[in-house]
């Protein structure tokens, strides 16, 4: 295994806390890639030197570029329609807002707990190889996807971009020739689109990633019942992955709740700006806008997507353990119906089978899992697990449900339902209050 004795090192340090939060990187280190990445970025602050060098590239690309743009190169009243930015404020105050909430979010988790810490790669030690082997590729596929979602939206701000300054968006010539100025500006603009964009998402990617190791270990979580397992490990387990997901949840509570509001209001404030009855809408003035908000919601659907996935995960516990009690308790009550033991095992066996072989489960395609399905459990937990056990463990499935929570309130599909409703009464308040909808 890679880092072995490092990882032995630490464990047997009196101070293991401190020093697992912070790890030298090297060649073969999980994370020596991802490390590098974030120096690209400009967003590691494993050190005092990087982490100066990422304040002040976010105070230059995420306050001072924007502020500069707006204020200083943008045209007076003197632009025609298509050159005017009426919304430029809307669209750079709700970019800055989210990138700056990522930002002393993500440098609060660094500096608290060590980027190792904080991926919970120093708890991989007490998984098993399919989880680690799991977590670390998923791990190297994050990046690609942070490009993923990025590039196409930058792709569309690069071109709007360079047709506004290159056809005269701005004439104001601060490096003594207008051609040369417009470029350097241009560039400047699109690295701190850029850079803000790219901050924005990953800590949504991170949070995504973390809770794609939580439903590495709820799948790992889920072979318990198909083994001779007792209740104590079983629930041993469980609390564990409670522990885990309620720490995802306080550290992560702060940021998902301002990027809600944040991208709300951002969003209120654009449908109020272009439903005004004097409101220019046109592509040109409103490309820019239109490009943001798809952006920010796109990473508010990472979220709130990770975030249910996982609840979800963690509530099938409850109907997995139910029917795991339900087969042992079936097949409990066929032995002592006086059959023998083999036969039992032999039907159970048989019975289990035919649930696993019948082509109507082949239909489900990739909506089930080891832990959320609906195939019969071979049982055999009857012959060492008493029913009192067993109906206990249910209950406490039935009132212990785990996932991902924001300040007491659950994360799953039901609250993305009632977020989804409060949104759109909002929506059709301000449409009634501008364009008389009703």
């Amino acid at each position: 295994m890679m880092m072995g004795d490092q990882r032995e090192t630490l464990l047997n340090n009196p101070n293991k806390n401190r020093a697992i939060s912070r790890c030298v990187s090297h060649a073969r280190d999980e994370l020596h890639s991802f490390r590098t990445w974030l120096k690209w970025l400009c967003v590691d602050q494993s050190s005092a030197w990087t982490t100066c060098l990422s304040w002040f590239v976010f105070l230059v690309f995420a306050i001072l570029v924007p502020a500069l743009s707006h204020f200083v190169l943008a045209c007076g009243g003197d632009c025609d329609s298509r050159h005017s930015r009426p919304y430029d404020t809307v669209a750079q105050l709700s970019l800055s807002g989210v990138a700056a909430i990522s930002f002393i979010c993500l440098s609060t988790f660094v500096r608290r707990y060590g980027l190792r810490r904080f991926l919970f790669f120093d708890k991989l030690r007490d998984e098993s190889e399919t989880v680690r082997e799991g977590y670390t590729e998923q791990l190297n596929r994050s990046l690609k996807i942070l490009f993923i979602c990025v590039m196409p939206c930058f792709a569309a701000e690069s071109g709007y971009k360079i047709w506004w300054y290159g056809s005269g968006g701005t004439k104001i010539a601060f490096l003594g020739n207008v051609v040369v100025s417009n470029a350097v500006a241009c560039i400047l603009d699109l690295c701190s689109w850029f850079y803000r964009t790219v901050v924005f998402f990953l800590v949504c990617i991170l949070f995504r990633l973390l809770c794609y190791l939580q439903i590495l270990r709820m799948q790992d979580f889920g072979l318990l019942f198909q083994i001779d397992s007792n209740v104590e490990s079983v629930l041993k387990e469980h609390l564990r992955i409670r522990r885990h997901l309620k720490i995802i949840s306080h550290r992560y509570r702060v940021f998902i709740l301002w990027s809600l509001i944040s991208i709300t209001a951002s969003q209120f404030a654009t449908l109020l700006m272009t439903t005004r009855p004097n409101s220019n809408v046109n592509f040109f003035n409103t490309g820019e806008l239109a490009v943001c908000s798809l952006s920010l919601v796109a990473g508010l659907l990472i979220l709130l997507r990770s975030a249910s996935r996982i609840t979800h995960r963690a509530q099938a516990v409850t109907s997995l353990a139910a029917k795991w009690h339900v087969c042992a308790t079936i097949d409990s009550f066929d032995a002592s119906e006086g059959e023998t033991p083999v036969a039992v095992v032999a039907d159970g066996q048989s019975f289990a089978g035919k649930s696993y072989g019948s082509s109507e489960f082949d239909d489900v395609g990739d909506e089930e899992d080891e832990l959320d399905n609906t195939k019969l459990i071979p049982s055999y937990a009857y012959s060492t697990i008493s029913f009192q056990k067993r109906q206990a463990l249910v209950t406490y499935f039935e009132n212990n449900r785990a996932g991902i929570t924001l300040f007491g309130f659950v994360l799953d599909r039901s609250s993305l339902h009632t977020i989804f409703g409060l949104e759109l009464s909002l929506v059709l308040w301000l449409l009634g209050k501008t364009i008389g909808i009703s």
